[in-house]
């Protein structure tokens, strides 16, 4: 894939985007080669023989597609757009991981990458700075969108994308047809005590609520928008602890299990900092900016432990809180999670 960019600005201003982003995005550099980004990393080395995924690669095109499109993240948002690109089938399904020498190990499908795909397509085809980006991230979003998951978690980080373009392009019919099939799958609320749709608290949960939300606005649906929102209010609070965030642990959680559950995973508190930040998007209550301020805080030791998630040194995330200590390790994900929620901090300053 060639992208023609016809930037002008762009030498211009990459000395600039180096100051700017190079911080930022340090990490990620160090964990890319020419094909994309590595998923695993043992302390702040890629592990190279576990390959990549398309997983990470599509958050990567969703961070790369929200900043000014200079340094690192023109870099990175390329990188990321030809790997998820590639990672598609004629058809729209996806495939996840390749190997360390370029090869796809397994076959395409509507699991969870899918539905990261077209988050990630649908990011960069609304808010890229790059036309040709845009375009790409679109062609490659409309053929995506035909499909359907079975899997809920899938189809709401399909419907996040979904959402982006349907902003952009109120009238894109296959855009606003996953979005309603998105929010039929989702059931009601199940009790006044657990104000969820699902039995059990599993992954990327705050994402559910941002989808119903999101879905519900791109749809000019206000009962699904207060659904969202109550979703995400009960989770707010039931995922705080004396002031600090204290998210579900890696295991889930059901209605009987209370106090702190670890393993915390560096993406669910990227995923409550989105949906804070689209909570007040859509209310402009200004009450959700806590939330977003909360889950920046987790990652610089406001969390059950008191420890720090950020290596100041590498600028990159660790991959786990346990009681007393952290996963040194420094993965993709928990990187690309901690940038995430920094750039919706960053998107709300002064927004009190």
């Amino acid at each position: 894939m060639t992208i023609d960019d016809h930037d002008h600005d762009h030498e211009r201003d990459h000395e600039r985007g180096n100051a700017a982003d190079g911080h930022t995005f340090d990490h990620l550099l160090a964990m890319s080669d020419q094909r994309g980004l590595f998923e695993h990393a043992k302390g702040t080395e890629p592990r190279v023989e576990h390959g990549y995924c398309t997983d990470d690669n599509a958050r990567m095109l969703v961070v790369t597609s929200r900043v000014p499109d200079v340094g690192a993240a023109h870099q990175l948002s390329r990188l990321a757009l030809h790997f998820t690109r590639a990672a598609q089938a004629n058809d729209g399904r996806c495939r996840n991981r390749m190997d360390a020498a370029g090869r796809w190990t397994d076959e395409p499908g509507t699991e969870d990458c899918w539905g990261r795909s077209i988050w990630g397509f649908g990011v960069a085809a609304a808010q890229h700075r790059n036309p040709a980006v845009r375009r790409w991230a679109q062609q490659s979003f409309d053929k995506g969108v035909q499909q359907r998951s079975p899997w809920p978690r899938s189809m709401v980080f399909a419907a996040l994308g979904a959402a982006e373009v349907a902003a952009i392009d109120p009238q894109h019919t296959p855009a606003r047809a996953l979005l309603n099939d998105l929010l039929g799958m989702i059931g009601p609320l199940l009790r006044d005590d657990w104000v969820w749709p699902e039995q059990q608290l599993a992954y990327g949960n705050a994402s559910v609520a941002e989808a119903v939300m999101a879905a519900g606005a791109a749809l000019g649906r206000p009962l699904d928008v207060d659904r969202g929102l109550r979703m995400l209010s009960w989770l707010l609070a039931s995922e705080t602890r004396d002031g600090h965030l204290s998210v579900t642990g890696v295991g889930g959680r059901r209605a009987d299990e209370h106090g702190p559950q670890f393993d915390q995973q560096p993406i669910e508190v990227a995923a409550m900092a989105d949906a804070c930040w689209r909570a007040h998007l859509i209310t402009g209550d200004p009450s959700w900016i806590g939330g977003v301020e909360t889950a920046a805080a987790w990652f610089r030791g406001h969390n059950d432990a008191g420890l720090m998630m950020i290596d100041e040194r590498s600028h990159g995330s660790y991959d786990g809180l346990h009681p007393h200590s952290v996963n040194l390790n420094q993965g993709a994900e928990s990187t690309l999670a901690l940038i995430s929620t920094m750039q919706r901090t960053d998107a709300l300053v002064g927004s009190r």
